[in-house]
């Protein structure tokens, strides 16, 4: 018969667990600067909060006038700023492991003594892992809106992005566009270069969009070889112009394969949002305009329009 293992409990143990409850009581009310900053950094991945959080213990000790942050994560900059700037700077790059974190500038009017720059150190030393968790954060975050292939934002960010719009749109009474483009005949490349050449075309076009737009305006991968962008305070005879603007940079790309320079057209098809009309509304009115562009002939753009 099998004998079943009996857990004695170590004498010590009481004094063990007296010790842990003891070292939280003194964590969670320990008023030691260093602690303490610890101790709030650990409670929010937003990166914001901690830089909030981190300007607030670091002034409490060393005063200063500003506070700026500047980091690119996943192909966007990110940018924390506090207070007015003074002639007097100190400025950190974060690294940590080899990995660069972004950078931390300080200014304040007089200069900063050399105790001074020390304290700051060791507080950047205690939030530096805490920062790098927040970084990666985001990074997943993007990495999950962002097509693998191209680096564009993918259809659930465009989903997330035209349902802030719409609010807005809603709300203030603004004008948004969505133009959706289509590579005409792009099966046709695929199925002579292979889909390698494929994805090149792809990758390319990605370019040619954004060099085609404002800062404000947005790309995002639609679907294979679709691609929808988003012109935010935009309206219908301007949508059509940027429309035709992507047309005309896309029918000038090339992508260079054995020798041979392979080329693509684009077909647009835009939908001007209409207050209270659904996410589903708004799409299938700009896709209607993109079949009919496909349907007259390719490279060309057409706008939705309900007598059609």
């Amino acid at each position: 018969m099998k004998q079943i293992p009996t857990i004695t409990k170590s004498v010590s143990q009481p004094h063990k667990l007296a010790a842990l409850q003891q070292a939280w009581h003194d964590w969670n009310t320990s008023a030691d600067v260093l602690t303490r900053l610890t101790r709030r950094l650990s409670t929010t991945l937003s990166l914001e909060t901690q830089l909030g959080i981190l300007s607030e213990e670091i002034s409490s000790i060393v005063p200063f006038e500003s506070l700026t942050y500047r980091h690119r994560i996943a192909r966007q900059d990110f940018v924390f700023s506090t207070g007015m700037g003074g002639p007097h700077r100190a400025e950190y790059n974060l690294t940590l492991e080899g990995v660069h974190y972004g950078s931390l500038t300080f200014h304040r009017r007089h200069r900063f003594g050399e105790d001074e720059l020390q304290a700051i150190e060791m507080l950047i030393g205690v939030a530096i892992c805490p920062l790098r968790n927040a970084c990666q954060h985001i990074m997943l975050e993007q990495t999950a809106l962002t097509d693998a292939l191209t680096g564009a934002p993918n259809k659930r960010a465009m989903d997330e992005a035209l349902n802030r719009v719409r609010l807005l749109a809603d709300r203030h009474d603004e004008t948004h566009s969505l133009i959706l483009c289509d590579l005409d005949h792009f099966k046709g490349i695929n199925d002579t270069h292979g889909h390698m050449v494929g994805d090149q075309v792809l990758k390319k076009a990605v370019e040619v969009l954004e060099r085609s737009l404002r800062s404000s305006d947005s790309i995002y991968r639609f679907g294979g070889e679709e691609f929808a962008v988003l012109l935010p305070h935009t309206g219908t005879q301007a949508a059509k112009e940027v429309a035709d603007r992507i047309r005309l940079a896309m029918s000038n790309m090339t992508v260079e394969h054995t020798g041979q320079k392979i080329g693509v057209t684009t077909s647009c098809g835009i939908a001007t949002y209409i207050k209270g009309e659904s996410l589903e509304q708004w799409l299938a009115r700009a896709d209607e305009a993109l079949y009919r562009a496909k349907r007259e002939g390719r490279n060309r753009t057409r706008v939705f329009s309900a007598l059609v």
